[in-house]
């Protein structure tokens, strides 16, 4: 009884904190994400075995770096051809590899490349979220929590569904969990919800409600699933302590962070 208290505050905390961050402006959405890139590459340093401190101050500067670069050309206050810089980011790891006392340039880039495509390319693809000029009408703190509200409902009739009607293990080498009829369950009701969203919401077609429904559910599975396997190589339950009763910020964040990137491109596409 105890635990279940402190995981629904915990967790009532953690979502007013994510919806206050996101309505009140793109530069309080910048500072949640400088939090989550921060904590979330301390978080994968331990999940990849990365106990060299300046290994780890590296990829911290080379995945703020990449996500302040960014940021600031979200927030208008670069202009757009600074976003080439990004570019010379992705060179980086290399470098680290080849200066390393120890040449494990293997973990070095994998830690590395996980946190920028993780962690700073979706945060910064939440800003540009924000841009009028890019999704028009959809665009602002309202698209944002949409993905962030599509997520928590599969996340949530996912678990309700797979306890009542799962049998058949999903992906059982990664996670033992999850079940074919929790996952269904969770996409029809995240689709049927956001289409019942779109019939009152005149800003959202719904043509592009059932696809940033399904492509939603379809990549924040897979990326719950990612992190899963990074837990199950590291031999951890929980990514990080930094939440009561809810782990770390991986484990809260993994869903959105890896679906962000796939609903912003086919949006785009749109």
């Amino acid at each position: 009884m105890r635990e279940l208290l402190i995981r629904t505050v915990s967790g009532a905390v953690l979502v007013a904190v994510i919806v206050a961050s996101i309505l009140y402006s793109p530069w309080t959405c910048a500072a949640l994400g400088v939090l989550i890139v921060v904590v979330g590459t301390f978080e994968m340093s331990k999940l990849q075995n990365v106990e060299s401190l300046p290994h780890f101050l590296a990829v911290l500067v080379l995945s703020l770096g990449s996500f302040a670069v960014a940021a600031l050309v979200a927030l208008e206050i670069l202009p757009t051809r600074w976003l080439f810089l990004e570019l010379l980011f992705l060179l980086m790891p290399l470098l680290l590899g080849l200066f390393s006392s120890t040449f494990d340039y293997k973990r070095i880039a994998a830690f590395a490349y996980s946190s920028m495509a993780l962690l700073s390319m979706p945060m910064t693809l939440m800003l540009f979220m924000y841009q009028y000029q890019l999704f028009g009408e959809l665009a602002g703190a309202k698209l944002i929590l949409l993905v962030f509200a599509l997520l928590w409902t599969n996340d949530t009739f996912a678990y309700l569904t797979g306890r009542l009607l799962g049998k058949h293990k999903l992906f059982v080498r990664v996670s033992p969990g999850k079940t074919v009829e929790g996952s269904l369950g969770g996409l029809l009701f995240t689709v049927g919800g956001v289409m019942l969203f779109s019939h009152f919401t005149p800003w959202l077609p719904m043509k592009e409600a059932i696809i940033m429904g399904v492509i939603a559910v379809f990549f924040g599975t897979l990326g719950d699933l990612c992190e899963s396997m990074l837990k199950r190589q590291a031999r951890v339950k929980d990514s990080g302590r930094l939440i009561p009763g809810h782990g770390g910020i991986l484990d809260r964040f993994d869903s959105v962070l890896f679906a962000i990137p796939f609903v912003f491109v086919i949006l785009l596409l749109l």
